[in-house]
């Protein structure tokens, strides 16, 4: 059985890696009409990278679930065949292009996630580390806030650099570390938090006492939309806990409370900032003239990306066709609306299909394991992915407020990816463990 799941792994990751460079050559045919090896052997590089880490696996996880990877694969080099479209447009296809960065950052993040599977050999070593994960969680919060390395980037403060190094997003690897802290917290004090409380309308509220973890975490994602200037992140870490804490407790009304106090809390804010006001204010009102003119905070880029979507319609201009350039930042906020462009809504629905999948298989994998610390974590870890796809995605289309978090594996940045890669390594790790240790069971 685990050699059938390795060579399935095997064929898919062939595919994958066919797909990958097909759109690098197929961006090459329509916008320079000429093939260039250059990107072609780097893409390449990476191909080998990946592979390595199924070797690894086929010796450390031979059990781990086989579409994982491939999938995170096929996303990984989408991204960078259309950052590289991008660069293209703009004129700059040399050495220090974001696509020769971003094949840069994807061999790191790959590296990182081939060291996560060989030195992670059972997840419930992480159970040991739980207060120390949110120790370390909070430090990478508070590094931007920092004078010296924090840099603030298109006016949210969320990134950390030294000199005239590349910034780096230290966020992104602190929703790894929450994940890992709420797992552990939950299975320690759950029965304090589903058993006890009064009923309400069919049901069971909590005692103002234990309400203590959830108006920390409301007060942490607060910080951040006052201090960082980041209502994505704000949401994502909040939504994060209140799933795991639903998953743990199966209590409702731990969501309907969390839910008023952050809704509460940015409607709070949306009156009181400005860069949160403008937000609501570009999703309610996009093409009245005043809101689309504004020099600063205006409505332009959501208004440029629903046109090149409209303009790709159902199968798209074609790969190296399009004009994704016109939308501002269309490599990293935007990317969506630039492979809707190329691709149209065919190719946005295999996208989010394959997303879909993902995290099917992450909420799989953390249904499927006997301990509780692993059910947590695994859900966790999926769930944040399937968050985040749905904010950008959903800002991009206008179904909610535009944020500025980044789409996994696809948007141009090395910290998003090498939390993303992390991610795919932890979760192969579980699934390998559930399989080979159905029984083991961890006492909170």
């Amino acid at each position: 059985m685990p050699q059938k799941l390795r060579n399935l792994e095997l064929g898919l990751l062939i595919v994958a890696c066919v797909i990958n460079a097909g759109a690098i050559v197929l961006v090459q045919l329509g916008a320079l009409g000429r093939v260039d090896t250059q990107l072609v052997l780097l893409g390449a590089g990476l191909s080998v990278l990946v592979f390595g880490l199924h070797v690894a696996m086929r010796f450390v996880a031979r059990d781990a679930d086989p579409f994982l990877l491939p999938i995170a694969t096929v996303l990984n080099g989408l991204g960078i065949a259309m950052i590289y479209r991008i660069d293209i447009a703009n004129g700059d296809v040399g050495w220090e292009s974001a696509a020769v960065r971003q094949i840069v950052w994807s061999a790191i993040a790959i590296v990182a996630g081939i060291a996560t599977i060989l030195i992670i050999r059972n997840h419930r070593v992480l159970f040991r580390y739980t207060y120390l994960s949110g120790l370390i969680a909070i430090v990478l919060l508070l590094l931007p806030l920092l004078p010296g390395i924090g840099r603030e980037v298109s006016g949210a403060r969320v990134w950390i650099g030294f000199g005239d190094f590349a910034t780096f997003q230290p966020g992104e690897i602190a929703k790894i570390a929450l994940a890992v802290f709420f797992a552990g917290y939950l299975v320690r004090n759950r029965d304090s938090l589903s058993m006890v409380g009064r009923t309400f309308l069919g049901m069971r509220f909590p005692r103002a006492r234990d309400l203590g973890p959830l108006l920390v975490v409301w007060a942490l994602s607060m910080s951040v939309i006052v201090f960082q200037r980041d209502l994505g992140t704000a949401l994502l870490y909040f939504g994060l806990f209140l799933v795991m804490l639903y998953v743990a407790t199966s209590r409702l009304s731990w969501v309907v409370l969390g839910l008023a106090l952050f809704f509460g809390g940015a409607l709070v804010a949306s009156q009181t900032l400005d860069y949160v006001g403008n937000r609501f204010a570009n999703w309610l009102d996009p093409f009245s003239p005043e809101r689309f003119d504004a020099q600063y905070g205006g409505s332009y880029q959501l208004v440029q990306g629903l046109f090149g979507l409209a303009n790709g319609g159902l199968i798209g201009t074609g790969l190296g066709q399009g004009r994704p350039d016109l939308t501002p930042v269309p490599q990293s906020d935007y990317i969506i609306a630039s492979l809707g462009e190329e691709l149209g809504l065919a190719g946005v629905f295999a996208i989010l299909a394959l997303y879909l999948l993902f995290v099917a298989r992450g909420f799989r994998i953390g249904f499927a394991g006997q301990d509780d610390f692993g059910k947590l974590l695994g859900v966790g870890l999926a769930f944040v992915l399937a968050l985040q796809v749905f904010i950008v995605v959903g800002g991009v289309t206008r179904v909610i407020p535009l944020t500025g978090l980044t789409t996994p594996f696809l948007a141009a940045g090395g910290s998003s990816l090498v939390a993303n890669w992390i991610i795919v390594a932890l979760l192969l790790r579980l699934s390998d463990t559930v399989r080979n240790h159905p029984r083991l069971v961890i006492d909170g």
